[in-house]
């Protein structure tokens, strides 16, 4: 095995290649990655060192099945597609047992019941006024915060269900 590519140590393309090398010695070096890609050498070494202006997707899209990394599909949302990094997405990799306590606290019933009875006295009259716009924006803020610990959960699953591990960490 080559050594270790310390400028590209913890970028997350480069970090899911190394750990995808452990079931597939082909992925411990950018040439074999890049064969098993259909992109150039320098493609990979691009992404790994974080020099590409915006990886095409399609590619992002291989990296991510063929590493068996689905956070790299949230990573790329996030930090590369102008649509995607305006969405509550989570690149992180969690445990299950912490994604499931902050799901669980965020599922209170008292607080689901808070955000249900501020929606209808918002939707009641079919107009969002600008005395209602505050309480708005914090049902949006909770419903982010949701969204983010979902796609933590989503993110685990996928790893666990295609191979990927049940506590599955990037690094």
């Amino acid at each position: 095995m080559g050594r270790e590519a310390t400028k590209a140590s913890g970028n997350p393309w480069y970090e899911a290649r190394k750990k995808a090398a452990e079931y597939d010695d082909r992925l411990c070096s950018r040439e074999g990655a890049a064969e098993r890609l259909g992109m150039s050498v320098s493609a990979v070494a691009d992404a790994e060192l974080g020099l590409s202006k915006c990886m095409p997707v399609d590619k992002a899209v291989l990296m991510s099945d063929l590493y068996r990394a689905p956070y790299l599909l949230n990573h790329y949302c996030l930090h590369e597609c102008p649509i995607g990094c305006r969405h509550s997405l989570s690149d992180e990799v969690l445990d299950i047992d912490r994604v499931t306590v902050k799901l669980l606290k965020s599922l209170k019933v008292d607080k689901l019941g808070e955000i249900k009875d501020t929606l209808l006295d918002i939707a009641e009259d079919g107009k969002i006024t600008d005395d209602e716009k505050p309480a708005l924006k914090d049902v949006l803020d909770y419903l982010d915060g949701l969204a983010k610990t979902v796609s933590e959960l989503k993110i685990i699953g996928k790893m666990a269900l295609e191979g990927g591990g049940g506590n599955a960490e990037p690094g």
